[in-house]
């Protein structure tokens, strides 16, 4: 599945929900879908600088060359919103990861429904995910 298909799906799961407090209860349950972080990958090298939350991010290069993200947080929302950039950037190329125009945060609304907190911890996430591809390219 494309960057593109994946951010698509995500844009239709949220396209019948209208309330807000509904939109969060999606991004919760996608939240506990996460397979959690192994403790011994939660370490402070691995912590996203910029989250008011504590995010976890890790990333491994495949033998086929796409990048494998796996992360965690300790806030229930933040949790959902990892989520989504991982099942979005997961199982892509560096090329393809850099290139991407991660549209569906705005489609959905998530970036005016922030607090300007959690922002720019979306924002440190992102250019985290970004820098792993950037070094593995």
């Amino acid at each position: 599945m494309t960057i593109e298909e994946s951010q698509r799906n995500i844009i239709d799961e949220f396209s019948d929900i209208d309330d807000w407090m509904d939109r969060y209860a999606c991004i919760i349950d996608l939240g506990n879908e996460l397979e959690p972080l192994p403790d011994e990958l939660k370490t402070p090298d691995r912590l996203i600088e910029g989250c008011q939350s504590r995010v976890w991010l890790d990333a491994e290069k495949a033998d086929d060359g796409t990048i494998q993200f796996r992360a965690d947080s300790d806030a229930i929302i933040v949790k959902g919103i990892i989520s989504m950039l991982v099942s979005v950037l997961s199982g892509h190329t560096p090329e393809e990861i850099l290139g991407s125009d991660l549209h569906f945060i705005d489609d959905i609304g998530l970036s005016e429904h922030l607090s300007p907190t959690r922002s720019n911890g979306l924002l440190a996430m992102v250019k985290q995910m970004r820098a792993y591809a950037a070094a593995f390219k």
